[in-house]
């Protein structure tokens, strides 16, 4: 293994021992994800919490109101279900954040027993879709040979679907008799194609695929047992909207809503209505969409971000909400529209932070944060991965130690982001990286002319998608960037692809339009690496030894070219994944990257 300088950790960041406490209190204060219940067993309800210093899974017995922490492991749990009658708990086991592993399962009620794997004859692999039914169960998994999706029965299990290119398990009709699956044959996982198949034996009932660059996302089926109609998500008109597709009958609803931006949905309980969450410049709204008269209502939901939502079978509606200023709350709309917070772990309450402010640069939109005293600032441009993602107006405890340490925050919502229509996403494509930096870069001269910014304290920080990119800006515009911060990021891109999971690889042919064998040049105009020359801003990379995603060899390549030339790093290294789940981990990541910016600002 490579040897790297290692930042010191400070003991703390603030002088003021009250700042000391609040910003650590934020990571800290108990938190928790929306419960999900069972389908048949509703006060049987499972969340992730970080109560215990882990973020890991627990169950809640609504009937009892006993809340048990399921799983204990040194670098957490994020992923877990429940099998329909609300008797198991499946929960996915990888090895030290790797992501590469089984589901295995475990009684609702604890008695002793140890979690055994749930389904056999099931090999490892990367999660790729969990489907559990009263009879059936459909499991996919990706390895570097492509999908599989085994259908389980009786204690038993056979391959339904295996195909070399990536795909997935993504619904099961109620009464068990269909299987969806996601699909790439068409050799462009980032827009899937739909196809139906006989649980009992394989075949194929129906297909859906829209075309190039249009892709579908299976949502659910009906909860009504025999209703074969399953809730899609399609882009046939430049952003995500909503359709019913009754798979058995071959007939297609599309559900044409006058709302701006993109929306996702789920089933009200006796399949009459849909739950619609809209998504419009970084917030959202929650509707009613009533499927027999096409009446869409608006429930009475605040300002902000809603995490997730469902409706209850006495159509309460619960949803997860928080906005810049205040953290994350688990509230519950009943149908008389009074409204009451669910549940709230106990524990110390986080402290508020300062309000996002929108700014639009031409068609870039960006979220703008200020901490006290006048400009301009020091600057930290927060850039956010996937690249399929956003920046919205939520709680972040990282963002608001940043403000506390006298940075303004900015975050970009470049090309490539979600929530903006197709075209915007997809405008990266056959040119990613270097797209998103130029919208970053007009968010930086507004930002410099506005005189919200000092131009020569300027951070570029980002983690996954936003490391690699903070790492391709320090290289191609050196002249912006006073400091970079990289979490986990790609920064040679050839070895990244080598070593990186399949349905990444996938992906990164499918954004470049092509592997690097096909297209050399775009992937090293591409590539950090290629500009590392070039870089004249102090960096800090922080890195999982087991990640599968931006895997730590190219990492090492990147630090080795810097060291060539004696240039100024510190290296971070972790021993989990792509990111850490432990709250105490995080805190020291927070504490060195803060750190280091203003030890190399103040220089």
């Amino acid at each position: 293994m490579t040897t790297h300088p290692s930042p010191d950790i400070p003991e703390q960041l603030f002088e003021d021992p009250a700042a000391e406490t609040r910003w650590r209190e934020r990571f800290t204060a108990p938190r928790m994800s929306l419960p999900g219940w069972a389908d048949d067993a509703p006060d049987r309800t499972l969340y992730v919490s970080n109560a215990s210093g882990v973020w890991e899974i627990y169950s809640w017995d609504r009937a009892t109101d006993e809340h048990r922490k399921v799983t204990d492991r040194p670098n957490g749990t994020s992923h877990a279900t429940l099998n329909p009658d609300g008797t198991e708990i499946w929960w996915f086991d990888d090895h030290d954040g790797d992501e590469f592993g089984v589901w295995v399962c475990e009684p609702f009620k604890a008695d002793g027993s140890k979690a055994e794997p749930a389904v056999a004859d099931v090999t490892p692999g990367y999660p790729a879709g969990l489907e559990i039914g009263r009879t059936v169960t459909a499991v996919a998994a990706s390895t570097d040979d492509g999908t599989t999706v085994w259908l389980a029965r009786n204690g038993k299990s056979e391959v339904l679907y295996q195909h070399v290119n990536d795909a997935g398990v993504t619904a099961l009709s109620k009464d068990e008799s269909i299987v969806v699956i996601a699909h790439s044959e068409h050799g462009d996982n980032r827009h899937m194609a739909l196809r139906a198949l006989k649980a009992e034996n394989g075949e194929t009932i129906a297909e859906k695929w829209d075309g190039k660059g249009k892709g579908l996302d299976a949502i659910s089926f009906s909860p009504v047992h025999g209703d074969q109609r399953l809730l899609v998500l399609h882009e046939r008109r430049g952003r995500e909207e909503l359709l019913i597709w009754d798979v058995a009958a071959g007939t297609e609803q599309e559900i044409v809503l006058d709302l701006p931006g993109e929306v996702s949905a789920d089933w009200y309980p006796d399949a009459s209505a849909l739950l619609i969450v809209h998504t419009h410049h970084a917030r959202n709204t929650a509707h009613r969409y009533d499927l027999a008269t096409g009446e869409l209502s608006t429930l009475d939901t605040a300002p902000g971000v809603i995490g997730s939502a469902g409706v209850r079978p006495d159509g309460t509606i619960e949803y997860s909400w928080s906005s810049a200023e205040r953290s994350t709350v688990i509230r519950a709309l009943a149908t008389d529209g009074t409204e009451r917070v669910l549940v709230e772990p106990a524990g110390a309450k986080p402290a508020t932070s300062a309000p996002l402010e929108d700014v639009f640069v031409g068609d870039v939109h960006a979220l703008v944060s200020k901490p006290e005293g006048e400009g301009p600032f020091p600057t930290v441009f927060l850039i956010h991965g996937g690249p399929h993602s956003s920046d919205e107006d939520r709680f972040s405890a990282y963002r608001a130690v940043w403000l506390d340490a006298g940075f303004a925050t900015v975050h970009v919502n470049y090309r490539g982001s979600s929530g903006y229509g197709s075209k915007w996403r997809d405008a990266i494509e056959g040119r990613p990286g270097i797209t998103e930096l130029e919208d970053i870069a007009a968010v930086h001269d507004w930002a410099v002319e506005s005189g919200l910014t000092d131009p020569s304290k300027s951070v570029l920080n980002g983690a996954s998608w936003g490391g690699y990119l903070t790492l391709l800006g320090i290289g191609t515009q050196p002249e912006r960037w006073t400091v970079g911060v990289a979490g986990v990021p790609v920064a040679d891109y050839f070895a990244a692809y080598e070593d990186e999971m399949e349905p990444l690889r996938a992906f990164d042919r499918a954004l470049f339009g092509g592997s690097p064998e096909e297209l050399p040049e775009l992937y090293k105009e591409c590539s950090p690496l290629t500009y590392v020359d070039q870089v004249t801003a102090p960096v800090l990379i922080l890195a999982g030894e087991n990640d599968p995603r931006c895997p730590i060899r190219q990492i090492d390549n990147y630090l080795d070219a810097l060291a060539a030339r004696d240039h100024a790093y510190e290296m971070y290294r972790y021993d989990a994944g792509h990111g850490s789940l432990v709250v105490a981990e995080t805190i020291r990541q927070t504490a060195a990257e803060v750190d280091f910016a203003r030890r190399h600002i103040t220089k």
